[in-house]
């Protein structure tokens, strides 16, 4: 099994690597008709804005959370691992280290985009 500390880092690079690209698609913010986006936003309901921009307060506060436990995943890892020399503990830490990891890329893309959405559902000023 892979060091958790080297699987972090791995991520962190290729997240790093991923914001560096330049936005492939050329419509972006526009929808089918060539129009922005923004236009869609006038469907929208008056309380829509305020219920978004929640529900992205509330992804953002499980991102924190998802990060504290990959965290403190690691550090037991190395205890168990190196400290109490438990290596039959090793391979169930690691599974759960991976698929908070998992977690943990999925609602920071789901951040992304939703940011984008609300960002969209914001009155032009």
């Amino acid at each position: 099994m892979s060091d958790p500390r080297n699987v972090a880092h791995d991520k962190k690079v290729k997240q790093e690597k991923e914001h560096e690209k330049p936005e492939a698609d050329s419509n972006a913010g526009k929808d089918k008709s060539g129009e922005d986006a923004p236009a869609a936003a006038a469907e929208q309901g008056p309380g829509d804005l305020e219920k978004s921009v929640a529900v992205l307060s509330k992804l953002k506060e499980m991102e924190f959370h998802s990060r504290a436990n990959i965290e403190t995943l690691a550090e037991l890892s190395l205890t168990i691992d190196d400290e109490l020399k438990q290596k039959e503990f090793s391979d169930p830490i690691g599974g759960l280290y991976s698929a908070q990891d998992q977690f943990q890329t999925k609602i920071t893309e789901l951040i992304e985009k939703y940011g984008a959405h609300v960002e969209g559902l914001k009155p032009s000023a």
